[in-house]
């Protein structure tokens, strides 16, 4: 009896690459895998088939016997291939698909999984987050115990195997087609039986301690950014988990970040902006003597090139923008009053003169 096209079974063409064909083998797998189709013996043969076509096509060799030999080729004496003969074949082949796809791998043993991630956040100060700094934190964070050396079981006291899994740490049951695999529910995955626990970590093997760190915060960092420290989560049989740190930057009384910018206002005394001046202002970077010119109206905004904060990546600094606001007293004194008021009399004048001054004929055009 003729084979079925590879190609077809795994509905893909000969230019497929290895990514789309991995792609439809998930698929397939995931449509007739017999856990999904009990006592569906055609669902059973059909899996067997498209697993048999994702080994050929997906390993480069035997895809170009295929290719230019046909099913012919992968005979054995030929390509010195024969397909599958059991389940075993199948498992240790795709190791990788079946754990992605159902949760636990070929050769029926699960990866050890690492420590859970943890987090925390940390607060700066404003010019901290510009220029960078170095932070010493603290957290409880498990450790290995001593006493026990991480064993769980008490000094002196016997280790034996796990009698349920036999020193293996997981249990397999028979599903069917498959055989599936799933830590030991009286060891945890350790494949060890504790008979007298350690007092002092209660066969956990771990105990909770205080731990100092040091955080180097980069210079330009902005509020919110996430930092990872790793190996600093929580203990697993697979190694450490991550340490999340969320960096919280305070507010500035006098200053406002915007990207890489700088935001500030300055307030300037209306006779001063009429006049112009110089003034000496704060920055991020030190104090700046800024000019303002004489007719400067509230609400102008003056630009410090090069005095921002200097990008977390490029290290490429921002500007400085400060944003000029009039200054209106809310009490004058009684000399003060009396100028004002003349200075009132006086525009007044002067605007009044201008409305009355006779107004210039136009000269007529050429169509006039």
């Amino acid at each position: 009896m003729s084979k079925t096209c590879y190609y077809e079974l795994l509905e893909v063409t000969k230019t497929s690459n290895s990514s789309e064909i991995k792609t439809a083998y998930r698929k397939k797998a995931m449509q007739f895998h017999p856990d999904r189709n009990p006592d569906d013996t055609e669902a059973e043969e059909m899996f067997k088939k498209v697993s048999e076509a994702y080994e050929v096509l997906s390993d480069n060799n035997k895809r170009q016997i295929y290719d230019q030999y046909g099913h012919a080729g992968l005979e054995q004496g030929a390509g010195g291939f024969s397909g599958f003969h059991s389940t075993d074949d199948i498992f240790s082949s795709f190791g990788d698909i079946f754990e992605d796809i159902f949760g636990f791998s070929g050769g029926g043993q699960r990866r050890a999984r690492r420590g859970a991630d943890r987090q925390i956040e940390v607060e700066v100060e404003f010019l901290e987050a510009c220029f960078g700094i170095e932070k010493e934190i603290e957290i409880d964070q498990k450790d290995d115990c001593t006493d026990c050396h991480a064993t769980g079981a008490k000094n002196g006291t016997a280790i034996d195997t796990c009698d349920t899994c036999g020193g293996a740490g997981q249990v397999r049951m028979q599903q069917g087609f498959f055989s599936i695999s799933s830590p030991c529910p009286k060891c945890g995955g350790r494949g060890q039986s504790i008979k007298e626990k350690c007092p002092t970590c209660k066969g956990s093997r771990y105990l909770e301690k205080n731990k100092k760190l040091k955080l180097k915060i980069p210079a330009g960092i902005d509020n919110g950014t996430r930092m990872v420290m790793r190996g600093q989560g929580m203990p697993g049989e697979g190694g450490r988990g991550d340490l999340y740190v969320y960096v919280h930057v305070k507010d500035h009384k006098d200053f406002v970040r915007e990207d890489d910018h700088i935001l500030s206002e300055l307030n300037i005394d209306f006779a001063s902006l009429a006049l112009g001046l110089e003034k000496t202002i704060p920055t991020i970077h030190g104090s700046e003597t800024l000019k303002i010119k004489a007719g400067t109206q509230s609400g102008d905004v003056i630009t410090l090139r090069g005095k921002g904060v200097a990008n977390v990546r490029s290290g490429r600094k921002g500007d400085h923008y400060i944003r000029i606001q009039a200054q209106t007293p809310k009490r004058l004194s009684k000399k003060e009053t009396e100028l004002l008021e003349q200075l009132q009399e006086f525009w007044a004048e002067e605007e009044s003169s201008v409305s009355e001054a006779p107004k210039k004929k136009k000269k007529k055009g050429f169509f006039g």
